[in-house]
This record gives structure tokens, C-alpha cells and sequence, in this order.
């Protein structure tokens, strides 16, 4: 079976299972991260609960072709190799600098016991990101920090 093929079965049994309107649509399905070692076990922590937001670039957002996060959009978490796992559903949505980003903010991403090494594997995700997507890190660039909780697993 193919991957959209598994995500649109995936998604039609979540919405059968929660009696929601056939026509409600998911905003994308995607993993975590840029490596497959990260990808799963990020994937892991959301599965356990333990993962409760996320934080992206705005370029990212607004480039792509991908949409700027809002309350009450569904998103399809998928594994490193396409199989989904789980809906999330946004909650809250900021956007903030990167250097104004506190460790009450990022704990709720649940990857990292300070904001030291949240700083430290986010600048990397970030400078990794930006050379693929044709921006440059920087401590005052703008982070979309998105809230949300498991729906469906």
C-alpha cells in the first residue's frame, strides 16, 4: 500500500472513530526532526504524552507551501518512514523570537531537562533546516512555538 494511500485510511478511521464530519480535512502528515533516529523518538515522546509542542521556523511556516498553524487544525504524525501513528490537534500557536524563547515555554516540547540544550539541538535543527530551505539562523529569528494534544492514536 502506498504512504497516501495508508494516510487517507488512517485519516478516515479517525474520523469515523470520533463520529466527525467526513469532509473535515487534516492540514499534513509529517514527521519529526530531519533524521530518521530523532523522527521516531520524537515520535515516541508524543505518542507517551510527554511531547506537547513543537517549534518551527517561520520561514518554514511561510515558504513550502505549507500554512501557518491555528487552534483547531488537525495534523497526521507519521513515523521516519511514512506510516502515521497518530492526529494531533493544535491548540495554541506564538510566534516569538528565538532568543526570547524561555525554558517555560520549550519544556512543553518535552525533549530537553533546560533551555541550554533546548538552545543547543534547536540552533542545530535550525541551521540544518535553514541550508536546505535557503535561510540563515539567527538568534532573532522569528519561532512558531505550537501547542497541541494527541486525538487519535
Amino acid at each position: 500500500m502506498q504512504q497516501d494511500q495508508r494516510i487517507e485510511e488512517f485519516w478516515k478511521r479517525f474520523l469515523e472513530a470520533k463520529k466527525m464530519d467526513p469532509n473535515t480535512k487534516y492540514i499534513e502528515s509529517f514527521h519529526f526532526e530531519l533524521t530518521e533516529k530523532w523522527a521516531n523518538e520524537l515520535l515516541r515522546l508524543v505518542l507517551e504524552g510527554k511531547k506537547r509542542a513543537t517549534a518551527s521556523s517561520l520561514f518554514a511556516c511561510t515558504h513550502e507551501q505549507q500554512c501557518m498553524p491555528q487552534a483547531g487544525d488537525y495534523s497526521i504524525v507519521t513515523d521516519w518512514d511514512g506510516n502515521p501513528k497518530c492526529v494531533i490537534e493544535t491548540t495554541a500557536v506564538q510566534i516569538m523570537p528565538y532568543s526570547d524563547i524561555t525554558f517555560d515555554v520549550c519544556k512543553r516540547e518535552g525533549e530537553d531537562d533546560n533551555l541550554e540544550s533546548w538552545r543547543i539541538g534547536h540552533q542545530k535543527f535550525f541551521t540544518e533546516e535553514g541550508k536546505e530551505m535557503g535561510y540563515e539562523f539567527s538568534e532573532d529569528m522569528p519561532i512558531v512555538f505550537e501547542d497541541f494534544q494527541v486525538v487519535y492514536q
